[in-house]
């Protein structure tokens, strides 16, 4: 505990002054919801300014892969900011730190890649896609070719674009979202098939069905570009069904449609893999990253566009002249600085590697804990990410009465037990993602505290007669 910090003045202060993302405004305000000060962080562990540590499940928002508290990134800043804290990288204007990690980071996506367009979000990088998009196919002639496919579920930001590209009720909702060119295809969601009786293949098949069926309702001359996650994230940490990329990938091919594949979660080791669209062999034709490039040491985002799609801005360039498209920081050379020592410690660690293995094990521990649990309808994930969606009937995939609050109450009883796991905001289910630098002993822990707060909550909902087990 830090004494030098008056928490309650400071929250005040807080409550009078900050607006914050992803809160009821005025319980805040009021002081009827409470708030944290976040002081310190050292690997997967946060502490507050009352000296409470928490293991954090989550990895803040599934972005700090290293674990917090890592001084070489710090140095690493500071060196950068000695030498040039910033300099802009519009035309042609560089930085030393940019230059070798673009060919890096080109290189570990692999896949036909070409040129990385830096930013500062998820957000903002998503909406740079579909300025791309766009510009591509006036290039190509094709100034009606413009609609672009997101699915139910998806998470891509919560701009106006990137807002839109999110399937997501809440972050429509009351700003005039999603804008008209954006659609929203079916979600990969094995758990809730539309029939039983599907096979993964089948309802893969199912998805890939439903897309074609909307690209030619709305006319293949108008769909310009499909964007997903490699693993549906926020919407509910999903893994795809089998055979589900190739079934799309075939679609898309079919119309002359690109795929973004949105790779702001899955990127740079999560699933075990570099990057997710390799691991699913999804073949984009862009690709997002944000989050696990500097592990959140800095904020940095990147656009990496295929070569197929860069001739064509190159010959829009020739045509029209320079790009209309620039943001102040873009490239920002703390960002790269950060990024190039946050990747170094992905490798020599083998981070990505030990992913997939204490991957695997959560996966086990996860499922073989929660897998009968009466509360549990499903357990899924993937590397190092998990889900436990709860259900009212798990032999019926029944859901909860949405009152109840069934996830938020399973995350709040995870907190007194100094866990943070995460309510996805769609439905009742509870998400982890924890540091990639976790180890199996980590894994049991956040296991048998997850499984005390998922207990302590079955035990309320049975003994104030909200719910019988079925």
């Amino acid at each position: 505990m830090n004494k030098n910090i008056d928490t309650k003045a400071l929250l005040e202060l807080d409550r009078q002054h900050v607006f914050h993302a992803s809160t009821h405004l005025k319980q805040y305000a009021d002081g009827d919801m409470p708030g944290r000060i976040i002081t310190n962080a050292k690997g997967i562990r946060i502490t507050d300014s009352e000296g409470v540590e928490l293991i954090d499940g989550f990895a803040g928002l599934y972005c700090v892969n290293i674990g917090y508290g890592r001084e070489e990134m710090a140095e690493a800043i500071y060196e950068q900011a000695k030498k040039l804290a910033y300099y802009h990288t519009y035309v042609g204007h560089t930085n030393e730190a940019l230059i070798p990690l673009s060919e890096r980071i080109i290189k570990m996506a692999g896949q036909g890649m070409s040129k990385v367009y830096y930013g500062m979000s998820g957000s903002d990088a998503n909406e740079t896609q579909l300025k791309l998009v766009w510009y591509h196919n006036n290039a190509r002639g094709l100034p009606e070719k413009k609609k672009i496919i997101s699915r139910d579920r998806g998470y891509h930001g919560s701009s106006i674009a990137s807002g839109s590209l999110t399937g997501l009720p809440l972050f429509h909702a009351h700003f005039d979202l999603p804008l008209e060119r954006i659609k929203h295809t079916v979600a990969p969601y094995y758990y809730r098939r539309v029939d039983n009786d599907m096979s993964e293949l089948e309802f893969s098949a199912y998805c890939a069905l439903e897309l074609e069926n909307m690209i030619i309702s709305e006319g293949p001359e108008t769909v310009a570009a499909m964007i997903a996650e490699p693993v549906l994230g926020t919407g509910g940490i999903v893994p795809p069904p089998e055979g589900y990329w190739s079934a799309i990938r075939r679609v898309l091919d079919k119309y002359d449609i690109l795929l973004i594949a949105d790779e702001v979660v899955c990127g740079f080791g999560r699933l075990g893999a570099d990057f997710g669209s390799l691991y699913y062999d999804m073949k984009p034709d862009l690709i997002t990253v944000a989050k696990g490039l500097t592990s959140a040491y800095q904020p940095l985002s990147g656009v990496m566009v295929g070569e197929r799609v860069w001739k064509v801005l190159e010959d829009g360039t020739d045509q029209w002249g320079a790009i209309g498209h620039g943001y102040t920081y873009s490239g920002h050379p703390l960002g790269a600085a950060s990024a190039m020592c946050n990747l170094d410690i992905i490798e020599r660690e083998n981070l990505t590697q030990n992913a997939k293995d204490t991957g695997a094990y959560f996966q086990q521990r996860m499922k073989e804990t929660f897998a009968d649990h009466p509360l549990i309808g499903d357990s899924r994930g993937i590397g190092l990410l998990h889900a436990l969606e709860f259900s009212s009937d798990k032999n019926n995939r029944a859901h909860f009465d949405p009152n109840l609050k069934v996830g938020p109450q399973v995350a709040a009883a995870c907190l007194e037990e100094g866990l943070i796991a995460r309510a996805m905001p769609h439905g009742d289910i509870l998400g982890f993602a924890p540091p990639l630098v976790v180890n199996r002993a980590d894994i049991d822990d956040i296991v048998e505290r997850a499984e005390k707060a998922v207990n302590k909550v079955t035990d309320k909902l049975v003994h104030s007669g909200g719910w019988k087990a079925a």
